[in-house]
């Protein structure tokens, strides 16, 4: 085996960056199944006064191509002695980064972390090892501004998102239909009333879009659906096995709404989980993985994995990954997977 470092990326965030480190080991452990070789004595080292993330293998090109895609990864070597050897990263950017990294408003999540997230479900998800090839789908069921449906994008696939708020439904259209034009991709953008039984359910958002000319005349377009709806009251919204991974920023029980609930907006993590999930789990492919984050404050997380037990999906187990945000959020991540 060989010795490898993995210079971490800087994150905005202090109190995030201050915890990379620790939450770096987990999501590396997590490309473990597709890699051609095993990891071994994972852990942080400072090398010439700077951390790292060090570790044991036989990385393979293809290994070097995953691990390019690790949400803390900035550079990786090969050790010699004292030496460091650098090697070429290849992350997944389908696009510029400031799709991820200009949208700035209250509430969103850290990039870095909506990227751990994404790559532990895809990694738990029987799509593991087309996670390099593009063509999956990425569903949120609670989007926001967008997010992870961009982080999906900048991935290649294909995303599709739920948001109650139609005011976070028009910033994000404005958002990524004022990028496209910025940077001169063909696209198109329209937003549009869902009938359900004859009545208006829900209003569409669905923007087609594609990194090149040639790829958009060559139809090798991606697109991105978001509704404007209710996650509790999806069916007959969205057809059924659509979605290859699904991953969710539950509500903090601070500032982040879920449902309506008797007139107003449940702040209550578990009880949007216990009647969100029967709603989300037809939509997820056999052997689909869901990836949630939310509040340990608020939320225990043995009772969320006693309602993911309850709906028959599998806790997929990691490295802990709890972590603070602020004095009111100690946040952490749970997954599981759909039976094939």
């Amino acid at each position: 085996m060989s010795r490898y470092a993995l210079l971490l990326a800087p994150s905005a965030n202090r109190v995030y960056a201050d915890q990379a480190a620790r939450m770096s080991q987990a999501e590396l452990a997590a490309f473990a199944p597709v890699l051609s070789s095993d990891l071994a004595e994972i852990e942080t080292a400072s090398i010439g006064g700077v951390e790292y993330l060090t570790f044991a293998a036989s990385l393979s090109e293809s290994d070097v191509s995953y691990l390019s895609n690790m949400s803390s990864a900035y550079a990786l070597f090969e050790r010699a002695d004292d030496l460091l050897r650098p090697l070429a990263m290849t992350p997944l950017a389908r696009y510029d980064s400031d799709l991820i990294t200009i949208p700035k408003y209250a509430g969103k999540t850290n990039e870095q972390f909506t990227k751990l997230v994404l790559n532990l479900t895809l990694l738990a998800s029987a799509s593991a090892g087309r996670m390099l090839g593009g063509g999956l789908t990425v569903l949120d069921p609670l989007c926001g501004r967008g997010t992870t449906l961009n982080q999906a994008l900048m991935y290649g696939y294909d995303g599709i998102g739920v948001e109650i708020d139609g005011k976070d439904v028009e910033a994000y259209k404005l958002f990524l239909q004022t990028w496209l034009k910025r940077k001169r991709l063909k696209h198109t953008a329209e937003l549009v009333p869902v009938r359900r039984q004859g009545r208006r359910a829900a209003r569409r958002l669905e923007i087609t879009m594609a990194p090149s000319k040639d790829d958009h005349k060559a139809g090798a377009v991606q697109k991105v659906t978001v509704l404007n709806a209710d996650t509790t009251q999806l069916d007959g919204l969205i057809k059924g096995k659509v979605a290859d991974v699904l991953v969710a920023d539950l509500p903090y029980g601070v500032a982040h709404g879920s449902y309506d609930d008797e007139g107003g907006i449940s702040r209550r993590p578990l009880d949007l989980l216990e009647r969100a999930v029967p709603q989300w789990l037809p939509l997820l492919r056999p052997g689909g993985a869901i990836g949630l984050s939310w509040n340990t404050k608020v939320a225990k997380r043995a009772l969320a994995e006693d309602i993911l037990l309850a709906s028959g999906l599998e806790i997929v187990e990691h490295l802990p990954l709890e972590h603070r945000v602020d004095q009111g959020i100690d946040r952490d991540v749970l997954v599981a997977r759909k039976s094939s």
